[in-house]
């Protein structure tokens, strides 16, 4: 059996509420965003910035629970600031492709709606 890197959740258009470059590495997110996402703390993920074009992994810190955070700590807050606009994926090793749990946020981090990656269409709740 071969195992493959497939895309299993993304949070979609956030906005980076603050970053803080003497913090220990990683990318703190709302723990109510990981919850709905199936995203887990400490886990590795691809942190993509929209507003810069830049790209970068790291690992999760699980932040307050619906605050909204979305903060990138140590070496990663000189690529991406807050205010910018950025796409996080985590990925997983199956022998089968699946459909990823993918979200849309608002300007504040809050969910909007689930997002069908295949169609690029919302998907009904």
């Amino acid at each position: 059996m071969r195992l493959r890197n497939y895309m299993s959740a993304k949070i979609h258009n956030a906005t980076v509420t603050r970053s803080d470059l003497h913090y220990v590495g990683s990318i703190t997110i709302d723990k109510k965003l990981l919850e709905i996402t199936g995203m887990q703390k400490n886990e590795r993920v691809l942190v993509v910035n929209n507003t810069s074009g830049s790209r970068l992994e790291t690992y999760i810190i699980e932040g307050e629970y619906a605050s909204g955070c979305i903060e990138m700590n140590g070496a990663a807050a000189h690529m991406i600031h807050p205010g910018d606009e950025v796409i996080i994926m985590a990925f997983t090793l199956a022998s089968e492709p699946f459909e990823p749990t993918t979200i849309l946020v608002d300007e504040n981090n809050k969910f909007v709606r689930h997002l069908n990656e295949k169609q690029g269409q919302t998907v009904n709740d």
